[in-house]
């Protein structure tokens, strides 16, 4: 294994102890949202080859995943991403207007999907996936909100979606639930505080994993977690944010489609538990290593993430690259990520 050097990513919404406390660092009192390991170029990772630190492209080539460690301490965007054939569509679109790749209002950066995992660290709590309709009908009704239980009942999803944004007034909150109305208490008069009940509120224990295919409308809402996803910057945002949101685009990328359980636990057999992916070419597993373990070779490359306890040279909040046909004995007490794409 080639010990990797990553970058920590400094938004506004990141918590300020989680990933020092993860990195054996005392706190700056600096938000510390993302840690990033992989080659996007907004913060590429370096590697460390024959004595010396030089640039991870160099020795694995343009990876197609980027493995974070993301730490939360308040609502992110209500989101989601398109398909690989949506995201080709797109990006020639705006590369045809003219839009440079660097401005705000830009949603394609790249002609790649995103799909997502996100496995939880801490207890984590997110919006994910469509809930079935009469389910989100019965708490419209319970939050006192029956013109909105109406439209839900009578046009369905997609269609009682674009008519919350094009709502003027805001509903009632007294009824909501607590975690509703800290949402709207951190972005007053967003209208996408309609288009949250109908998403399932999850509360992930740590292990546990969501998987987001391309399409899901989600917004992660506090905790920390693993997340390992394509190298992309597509992201088209409808609320709960002050970036660019583009309500038209999300509703024609956006999966209707409701989603009876996101919350996953993974197939574990002996140490190692692997998690289901959105797509077939995203692997994430997890080994917890307790003395040692052969990691079996690879025509992939692969980053693994330890995110706790010590194996070999890797420690806590740090990770490695293995290369293609490498082999591992992994030796230690802690629990070890292992992350690929398709090269």
């Amino acid at each position: 294994m080639h010990l990797l050097r990553g970058a920590i990513r400094h938004y506004d919404w990141g918590d300020v102890d989680f990933i020092p406390s993860l990195l054996g660092e005392s706190s700056t009192g600096k938000p510390c949202a993302e840690l990033w390991f992989g080659t996007h170029h907004g913060a590429p990772s370096e590697v460390f080859i024959d004595g010396g630190w030089i640039a991870l492209e160099k020795v694995s080539g343009d990876l197609d995943i980027l493995v974070k460690v993301l730490a939360s301490a308040r609502p992110l965007s209500l989101q989601t991403h398109p398909t690989r054939t949506e995201a080709a569509r797109g990006y020639a679109r705006e590369n045809d207007a003219g839009l440079p790749l660097d401005h705000p209002t830009r949603l394609y950066r790249d002609p790649h999907d995103k799909p997502e995992m996100v496995i939880a660290l801490t207890r984590f709590e997110a919006l994910c996936g469509f809930r079935p309709t009469q389910q989100s009908v019965a708490d419209l009704s319970s939050y006192g909100w029956h013109h909105e239980a109406a439209v839900l009942e009578v046009q369905g999803i997609r269609n009682y979606v674009h008519w919350c944004f094009d709502a003027d007034s805001m509903p009632p909150l007294k009824n909501c639930p607590q975690w509703l109305r800290d949402l709207a208490a951190a972005y007053p008069d967003d209208r996408a505080i309609r288009v949250a009940p109908l998403l399932h509120h999850v509360i992930l224990q740590p292990m546990q994993a969501i998987a987001l295919h391309a399409g899901n409308v989600h917004a992660y809402l506090k905790g920390a977690a693993v997340e390992v996803m394509s190298s992309s910057d597509n992201v088209i945002r409808a609320g709960f944010t002050s970036k660019h949101v583009d309500v038209t685009e999300l509703l024609s990328v956006a999966d209707f489609d409701v989603i009876e359980e996101p919350v996953q636990t993974p197939l574990t057999s002996g140490v190692v538990s692997v998690y289901e992916s959105p797509v077939e070419d995203l692997l994430v597993e997890r080994i917890d290593v307790d003395g040692t373990h052969q990691l079996p070779t690879s025509d992939r490359h692969r980053i693994v993430l330890c995110t706790e306890g010590a194996v070999g040279e890797l420690t806590s909040g740090h990770a490695a690259l293995v290369t293609p046909g490498q082999r591992e004995v992994l030796a230690g007490h802690g629990t070890l990520f292992v992350c690929a794409g398709t090269r």
